[in-house]
């Protein structure tokens, strides 16, 4: 797949995306049987499970763009559908890749999710990541493409400063999740250790990673993301990352929490800022804007009135090429009776339309000669 860049637009209200790694042996087992289960548990109403070559060779009622073809390292297209709430219908397409490079170890099979609704996307809704993956730390779908980190846990800054310079960059470069930093004002006991995001939404839930520093980085993590990101962190405090591409008048300020107490109980105050920053228009990263372009314009899954509609216009299309084909047809043959009349025209015969009555013919005029003499006005130099 092709590195992470951002495109002009932003994500729409309507879309859910998300891209992570699944370090497991065999991811494409792990998301049928759970989509197997909610099926069977009527949590969503139907899946697909396709090979992505024949996926993009099959006929689809749109034209087809470039950006929706998954790509050489595509591996497995799975598809659902639920109902998010009554009447609101949510499609997902979730495609997994073959990783780019094999010398890195550990590096895992690569996941890409769209997911869209009929209506603005409401963070109480269920959350598309756990309709393909099931929801267990078991199951090791949740790492993000930034090494070392993961979604559903907490991820301590390296010790380094210099390893956390890159994994703050690679955080808000590469990572299509938002990215949340806390500081620990005293090492927390069992319960302080459990992750904010646990708090949260079930769409939002599985879009926010929490970062956490040590008593002790009060100072070099303020440093670095002051340097790198142009943010400040309070000791005891936690703040909301600003990602590649955010709005130019974006305040971190505004996203930024004083005092962060970990003790289990929730946090509202961050939460609140974390719902109001992921409520923002969010820049539209290059392959984000390809995966949502490949679930509206390759979607398979339709329901028996879409296969109609489908059927329908299939039809119409296929009696307009038919229409076409006979209108090519007809042009053709006026064509060739001109170039015909044309060609009689030149050799001063009537071609052929009309014989002569046997009587009008000269005796002494053969066929043969009649032939002759009018292939012989061709043989002239100036003919």
């Amino acid at each position: 797949m092709a590195k992470n860049s951002t495109s002009s637009t932003t994500v729409p209200d309507t879309a859910w995306l998300g891209r992570g790694r699944h370090l497991g042996p065999e991811p494409e087992r792990d998301v049928r049987r759970n989509l197997i289960a909610l099926k069977a548990a009527r949590v969503i109403d139907d899946f697909l499970d396709l090979d992505p070559v024949e996926a993009a060779r099959s006929t689809d009622l749109y034209p087809r763009d470039e950006s929706a073809d998954p790509g050489p390292l595509a591996r497995r297209l799975f598809e659902a559908r639920w109902q998010a709430a009554e009447g609101v219908t949510v499609r997902a397409q979730l495609t997994t890749y073959d990783p780019e490079s094999r010398r890195a170890e550990g590096e895992g099979v690569t996941w890409v999710l769209a997911a869209e609704a009929e209506r603005a996307w409401e963070p109480g809704w269920l959350s598309p990541a756990t309709v393909f993956w099931p929801d267990s730390d078991q199951v090791p779908w949740d790492h993000d493409k930034a090494p070392g980190v993961r979604l559903r846990a907490t991820n301590h800054l390296p010790k380094d400063d210099d390893e956390v310079r890159r994994l703050l960059r690679d955080c808000t470069r590469q990572s299509w999740f938002v990215h949340v930093l806390v500081h620990e004002a005293m090492t927390p006991d069992t319960l302080g250790r459990r992750p904010i995001t646990a708090f949260l939404p079930p769409s939002l839930r599985h879009r926010v990673v929490e970062h956490r520093a040590t008593p002790e980085q009060a100072l070099s993590a303020d440093f670095v993301l002051k340097r790198e990101l142009g943010v400040g962190i309070p000791r005891g405090g936690a703040v909301v990352l600003p990602a590649a591409g955010q709005a130019p008048d974006h305040d971190a300020q505004r996203f930024t929490v004083r005092n962060v107490f970990l003790d289990g109980t929730e946090p509202t105050e961050l939460l609140d800022k974390i719902k109001e920053f992921a409520a923002l228009p969010q820049p539209m990263p290059a392959e984000a804007e390809q995966a949502l372009t490949r679930l509206r314009q390759g979607w398979h899954l339709l329901t028996p009135d879409e296969e109609l509609v489908h059927a329908r216009a299939m039809v119409t299309r296929y009696a307009k090429a038919l229409e076409a084909m006979t209108s090519s047809c007809d042009l053709y043959r006026e064509a060739a009776e001109s170039a015909l009349a044309a060609l009689a025209d030149a050799t001063g015969s009537d071609g052929g339309a009309r014989p002569s009555a046997p009587a009008a013919a000269k005796p002494e005029t053969s066929p043969l000669k009649t032939f002759t003499k009018s292939f012989g006005l061709f043989r002239g130099p100036n003919r």
